[in-house]
């Protein structure tokens, strides 16, 4: 008997997981596929308030998003981290002094302490200005934060699992039926097709764009709100400039699209707004999405973007809270829609939302559940560092020469990698490695056995595709035959034969 089951293993539902063991709840969590299968790895990877949402007078949302940002970041500095957005000036489009009142709004709707103010630039002398159009001359610079949006989901988990939740994935729920007070859920694993029931006293649905059809198909009950699915598209290509800032460029249309340093050697460019139907779990960007981006930043860099550049792609389907308006205006505020008729045990359902701000949907969905939860322990997450973030925000280059003292052998670019990813959990991964053998097998890259066991054993891999794309992104790095032969070791006995994830 569990006291909470959520549905749903993205941001959000890892989220309310944690927040809710943390509480000293029983929590069980169910994942269809692996953890930020879905649209939470496929975001622009940013902690931000939104700048563009100022138009739209959604200044809460901004507010709150913009509260958030300092709060994630020293949550988990490993993998979040400020970046300073530079922003050329259009004249055809919005008029100077609308963004620069625009960016003052945005220095101080959030409490910002930590990040510097916006500022004007001069682009003709400024680095940033270089690999611009000579066209653009004036421009503004602005901080939000970068953050490895699946890792973010996984260290969620994993620091639930540490307070006690279960964490299930390539575990479906299949049916779902309810007495006076229990729900009961049929659970089927993926690999075996086994099948196991559980029990909770109340569901959070928090399954994506799939939250609809698990509400009406599995849980057998009617939402009186809908979600509306737009697709996002994002393409990599080989780096476009030196500096280590990001670009926000404005287009015709109203959008924007960013540039944004990636992974060492390349550039993030992205995203698109597309109306989406069909199944969520077959979205991929379209050659038009890509002619779309590749002409959006074209517009602004003095060497143009063709498809002939993109050496990765990818797309993800948001389930936005349907508001009613066009696709790229739709709101991306949360609503916490709780069903819970006469007294039936409830259902908590999540649309929409951010991953700026999913901290406050976890607490406002354990607030919106309160009065179930008996004697839950007060709002805690605030401040509580997520798994290996227990440094300070500026404390990264001594981690990495703390890291670099210890394990002298493991050259400067993988250790920085390896910090980047698991902060101070970098020298209980390593544990006794003394030599670059003690690593185990090479897989390309700096990838070795050492690090895929530990994902397996640790965060719940299990495919070279969850390795490769979710935990790190390596596989940008991999020839087809080396990403095969990782898949080929992962399948041979070893994912069968991992423990269950520590919960110490």
């Amino acid at each position: 008997m569990y006291d909470l089951a959520i549905i749903g293993g993205g941001v959000n539902g890892c989220g309310i997981a944690r927040d809710a063991a943390g509480r000293g709840l029983s929590v069980l969590l169910v994942e269809k596929g692996d953890l930020a299968g879905g649209t939470s790895s496929a975001s622009t990877k940013l902690i931000h308030g939104g700048l563009r949402y100022l138009e739209h007078y959604e200044f809460r949302l901004v507010s709150d998003a913009l509260s958030e940002r300092e709060v994630l970041w020293t949550m988990a500095p490993h993998i979040i981290r400020p970046l300073r957005f530079v922003l050329p000036h259009h004249r055809s489009l919005r008029p100077a002094w609308m963004i620069r009142l625009g960016l003052l709004l945005y220095d101080h709707l959030g409490g910002r302490r930590l990040l510097p103010k916006s500022r004007a630039l001069d682009l003709t002398s400024d680095p940033a200005g270089a690999p611009l159009k000579h066209a653009f001359r004036r421009g503004f610079e602005y901080s939000d934060c970068w953050v490895d949006d699946a890792r973010l989901v996984v260290l969620n988990a994993v620091d639930a699992a540490r307070r006690g939740a279960d964490i299930r994935v390539r575990t479906e729920m299949v049916a779902a039926a309810t007495d006076t007070d229990t729900w009961t859920l049929t659970l089927k694993h993926a690999e075996s097709g086994d099948t196991t029931t559980a029990t909770a006293r109340m569901v959070v649905n928090a399954a994506g764009p799939w939250v609809e059809e698990v509400l009406r198909t599995r849980l057998g009950r009617k939402s009186r709100s809908h979600v509306r699915l737009v697709k996002g598209s994002h393409i990599v290509v080989p780096r476009l400039f030196e500096h280590d800032r990001a670009y926000i460029f404005q287009n015709g249309d109203g959008r924007i699209v960013f540039a944004i340093p990636y992974e060492s050697d390349f550039t993030l460019i992205g995203t698109t707004d597309v109306e989406f139907s069909g199944d969520p779990a077959t979205v991929a960007i379209e050659r038009s999405e890509i002619a779309y981006l590749c002409r959006a930043v074209s517009t602004y860099f003095e060497r143009p973007v063709d498809a002939d550049d993109v050496v990765w792609h990818y797309a993800g389907v948001r389930p936005l809270y349907d508001d009613g308006d066009v696709a790229k205006d739709v709101t991306r505020d949360y609503v916490l829609e709780l069903d819970a008729p006469g007294d039936a045990v409830p259902v908590l359902n999540v649309f929409g939302g951010k991953i700026t701000t999913y901290r406050r949907l976890a607490e406002a969905a354990l607030e919106k559940l309160k009065p179930w939860l008996g004697n839950a322990g007060p709002p805690w997450t605030k401040g509580a560092v997520l798994p290996g973030g227990d440094f300070p925000v500026t404390g990264f280059a001594a981690l990495v020469g703390e890291l670099g003292s210890a394990f002298p052998f493991i050259p400067s670019s993988m250790l920085h990698r390896l910090a980047h990813a698991y902060g101070t959990r970098t020298r209980a991964m390593l544990g006794s490695c003394r030599t670059m053998s003690d690593l185990g097998a090479h897989f390309g890259a700096d990838l070795y056995a050492r690090e895929v066991r530990w994902l397996i054993d640790e965060e719940w891999a299990r495919t070279a595709d969850d390795v490769l794309w979710r935990r790190s992104k390596l596989g940008l790095c991999l020839t087809g035959a080396e990403r095969d032969a990782l898949a080929e070791w992962m399948t041979s006995g070893v994912v069968s034969a991992s423990r269950a994830p520590s919960r110490s």
